[in-house]
């Protein structure tokens, strides 16, 4: 088995819907995006654990991935009454069974077309995350910063994608207007 490919996004690890937003950033002034081709879509997928079959880096899941991008993204730095349609276009693409395992019960995602899972694992998740603490889901408040986190601090005050990337900055920058005012 090949290493999984480096992924040169600045926050990772964020839950799937997040993560897929996170694929774009902005890195020396200029704005990246991991989702310009399929090879940055297989590197998505290996570092979200979708890389195992079920879903291929191609074309068709690139573009309906993309869609679930916009469509999150007019959510959550949007409107929820305005991006909620976007998002249910998405969430039609797929649904839950329920099943019975060895286990107990149990449930199973599916999709009439495959190359819709990955967004449609991500819409559901988002749809998770406002079930769970929807003030938890947060825009970076650097101000020149596009990534998304969710707040799992104690006190739910986390303000910063990385407190050594925006964080630090953003002090460093309230430091440097201090002492030039002084």
């Amino acid at each position: 088995m090949s290493p999984a490919p480096h992924d040169p996004r600045p926050l990772t690890g964020e839950p799937l819907s997040l993560d897929l937003l996170n694929t774009r950033w902005i890195e020396d002034g200029q704005p990246r995006d991991l989702l310009a081709g399929t090879d940055g879509l297989a590197v998505w997928l290996a570092a979200n654990g979708l890389d195992d079959g079920r879903f291929a880096a191609d074309d068709p899941t690139l573009r309906r991935t993309l869609q679930t991008r916009d469509a999150l993204l007019a959510v959550v730095d949007g409107s929820l009454a305005e991006g909620a349609s976007r998002v249910d276009a998405v969430l039609e693409k797929g649904r839950i069974r329920a099943t019975l395992t060895a286990y107990g019960g149990g449930e199973r995602a599916e999709f009439a077309d495959a190359s819709w899972g990955p967004g449609w694992l991500a819409a559901r998740n988002y749809l998770e995350l406002l079930g769970t603490a929807p003030d938890r889901i947060r825009h970076c408040a650097h101000e020149a910063c596009v990534l998304h986190f969710f707040d799992t601090s104690r006190n739910g005050t986390r303000r910063w994608c990385s407190m050594a990337a925006c964080g630090n900055r953003a002090k460093a920058s309230r430091h440097y207007s201090r002492s030039k005012d002084a």
